[in-house]
């Protein structure tokens, strides 16, 4: 077959190429062609394809996304903000940590197993691409119907693949959501975190800087899995009938990747790389652009020398194959020798696939013909960016209207224990030990708090006990009622269960799922959504590191909820200090912080007693959010608390179940005079917490939220019965709570 040369290309203008086909829109396909004053040839079609495709150009979403650049809080925390392949920001005593989430979701419906599994190890190379040593990782994960047919199908292949990588590479899984909802049948969400750590000394940055220096290309071989795969998928609407484009899924080698880290951690110390890139969607056309855009500028690449599994692959097909566990490097040559020697010392083949050079250009050879020759800022970071329009739908207004106050409500004791009991069980309360049972959680012995914890807590300084605490939250039902004010809810709530663990929130990262960008009123979500979030980051003093967008999250004109995942990463100076979840000694005071409305607008009680979606969700306020952290903080590190957990889905009852149930005993509750039980037990009101003292201490509570302004109400003592007596009312056996709420994910999925 003959290749398609630069020179073939400037004579032969009229050639008809696949562009469409590649995922450009004609306008795009002649925005190329004035770029290059020519047709594209077909290799540099292909890199510009990948490129621009929504996922790893944010076409669509680069002007809403400019807030989080713009809208900045003031702190000395962030070393390295949006644009690098993570944040990183300062912990104190000269280390460093760096955290992203990421989204694999269309891959992991074509191929549960291996979407989520090469999701897990994209997000950890880019943890390594930064110089830090990745830690852990956590999955929020989005499925259709617990008891649909291809939720059985999808979910225990994601967990699987979850769970075989990361237990593979050693890293522990320490948090994270499983959600249940129609929308996401057909169009399942696999968003996964890392974190990592390293010195302020170590970090280093994806650039190509130092003309003569080369291209290194090292780790696994590049084959024909993953040709035009999250980069194409991610970008494509799914038809009904499953996507509409099925190109290879990546194919995952925990092992090569754990190979692989170490050799890059080494040659990073070792100070033999002077840039870094990881190979994830766009592949090498992703690497080599990138690198060349952000360093000198120029490059040239001998594309016949990458190391190949399948030498029948074409120079396009390599260019953009997203084949999994591969990084690129930038390294002298008088530091290539030893830098050669360390992935050999790993068993990790390496190959000079190019040159930095000051030509502005990025060239690349195939067996001494020319076939691309572009400016790579036109590929890596000058694509197109669209404002794209967006209204408010038309049945928004419908939607808010229709609120809970119609639906039935439990008001007698036997009504209530039947309901607690219906929603304890309910597929997005009951326990998920199923799912985190297959995960390890404390490999490394650095895991302090993991699942069902509000937070995974790590430490990172042994030394020390300095650590971070993360968490993930996002409500998509909240999002869909009110998108601005749902993105704030799901940076409340990571910021609440990061306070509620002892440590402080200090930065953010996200994963922006939504449909079509394509449909205005998908884009406004978006829009509303971006502004919320970036709002709320500004109020209180958390600045977002970097993230995702995910777009195109649709079966057919049905899309999901939006679904902004927000990622809170806070310190604290001693993880010894930490706040658990479970109370401990009888006698132990109960408090509820926090004011609780009659709030029902998107609950977990509406939507799965009543199947109900309307009215407005809970009121947002960040000023008192702060100020319950501060004292979630202040409890922690005073050593005044026995135990703390956020309130949120499935509200107060909820929380007492969990509490009682981690700690094997129970305990008496009173209902305050000023609210129905019912109220009481689940509305889902924001910038609240349950905090357990011993009597001793309660004094010292009461004065501290004085100070800050939090309004507190005691509501019961911890009991050595094993039962929770709301007093009253009814009382129900830890052994009845334990069955309904453990019995649900087992069940389903066996």
């Amino acid at each position: 077959m003959s290749i398609d040369t630069v020179a073939a290309a400037q004579v032969s203008p009229e050639q008809p190429q696949p562009f469409a086909e590649l995922g450009l829109k004609p306008d795009e396909y002649q925005q190329i062609r004035d770029i290059l004053h020519r047709r594209p040839t077909s290799s540099e079609l292909a890199m510009y394809s990948v490129m621009w495709s929504e996922h790893c150009s944010y076409k669509s979403s680069k002007v809403h996304l400019r807030q989080f650049g713009e809208k900045v809080p003031k702190t000395d925390a962030l070393l390295v903000g949006i644009g690098e392949n993570a944040g990183v920001v300062d912990i104190g005593s000269g280390w460093a940590v760096t955290f992203k989430v990421e989204s694999h979701n269309h891959p992991s419906y074509v191929e549960p197993y291996q979407g989520a599994a090469t999701g897990i190890g994209g997000i950890v190379r880019d943890i390594m691409s930064m110089g830090a040593r990745p830690l852990a990782v956590m999955d929020p994960l989005r499925f259709g119907p617990a008891d649909a047919p291809d939720t059985g199908r999808v979910l225990p292949g994601i967990v699987a693949g979850i769970g075989g990588y990361g237990n593979c590479l050693g890293l522990p899984n320490i948090g994270g959501e499983i959600v249940f909802d129609s929308s996401y049948l057909g169009n399942p969400l696999v968003n996964a975190l890392c974190v990592g750590a390293m010195k302020h000394e170590d970090i280093h940055l994806a650039s190509a800087k130092g003309v003569g220096n080369l291209v290194v290309l090292y780790g696994a071989r590049t084959g024909g899995d993953g040709i035009g795969g999250v980069s194409v998928l991610a970008s494509e609407t799914f038809s009904e009938g499953g996507p509409t484009k099925r190109p290879s899924v990546q194919v995952g080698d925990p092992f090569m990747e754990k190979l692989l880290i170490e050799a890059t951690l080494e040659v990073l110390r070792a100070g033999l790389v002077e840039g870094i890139q990881d190979l994830g969607g766009a592949g090498i056309s992703c690497a080599t652009s990138e690198l060349a855009s952000n360093g000198e500028g120029g490059m040239h690449v001998w594309l016949d020398r990458v190391l190949l599994r399948d030498a029948t692959l074409s120079p396009e097909e390599i260019l953009m194959s997203e084949s999994q566990e591969r990084m690129c490097a930038i390294v002298r040559p008088d530091r290539l020798p030893e830098f050669m020697e360390r992935c050999a010392k790993w068993d990790v083949e390496a190959v000079v696939i190019g040159e930095v050079n000051a030509s502005g250009r990025l060239t690349v050879d195939w067996h001494g013909e020319r076939i691309v020759d572009v400016p790579p800022r036109t590929v890596a970071h000058e694509g197109p960016v669209y404002e794209r329009p967006f209204h408010r739908p038309p049945w928004q207004d419908a939607l808010q209207a229709d609120t809970t106050d119609h639906l039935e409500r439990p008001v007698t004791g036997p009504e209530l224990r039947e309901t607690l009991l219906v929603m304890v069980a309910a597929p997005n309360l009951a326990s998920k030990s199923w799912v985190t049972s297959q995960y390890d959680r404390y490999v490394q012995g650095n895991t302090v708090l993991a699942q069902p914890a509000d937070a995974g807590m790590i430490r990172i300084d042994e030394a020390t006990g300095l650590g971070v605490a993360i968490a993930t939250d996002c409500n998509g039902r909240f999002a869909k009622l009110d998108p601005y004010a749902g993105a704030q809810l799901a940076l409340a709530e990571a910021y609440r269960n990061v306070a509620a663990s002892g440590a402080t929130p200090l930065a953010v990262t996200n994963c922006l799922n939504f449909g079509s960008p394509e449909d205005p009123e998908v884009m406004w979500q978006f829009a509303e959504a971006t502004r919320g979030l970036a709002d709320g980051c500004l109020l209180l003093g958390t600045p977002v590191t970097g993230g995702n967008v995910s777009f195109y999250n649709q079966t057919g004109a049905i899309a999901i909820l939006p679904t902004p995942v927000v990622g809170v990463l806070g310190v604290i100076a001693d993880v010894a200090t930490r706040t658990s979840m479970a109370w401990t000694g009888a006698g132990d005071r109960i408090y509820l912080l926090g004011d609780t409305n009659d709030e029902f607008g998107g609950s977990e009680w509406a939507n799965h007693v009543h199947g109900h979606l309307g009215g407005l969700p809970p009121r947002v306020d960040l000023d008192r959010e702060r100020a319950l952290a501060e004292v979630l903080v202040a409890g922690s590190t005073s050593g005044s608390f026995v135990a703390a957990h956020d309130v949120s889905d499935g509200g107060v009852a909820q929380v007492l179940v969990e509490m009682a149930l981690r700690a094997g005993t129970g305990a008496t509750v009173m209902v305050p005079a000023a609210l129905e039980p019912f109220v009481f037990m689940f509305a889902e009101s924001t910038a609240r917490a349950v905090v357990v003292v011993s009597p001793s201490a309660a004094g010292r509570l009461v004065d501290l939220c004085g100070q800050k302004g939090v309004p507190l109400v005691e509501i019961g003592v911890v009991s050595a019965a094993p039962e929770l007596d709301f007093a009253d009312l009814f009382c129900v056996s830890l052994d009845d709570l334990r069955r309904e709420h453990e019995r649900t994910l087992p069940e389903l999925f066996g």
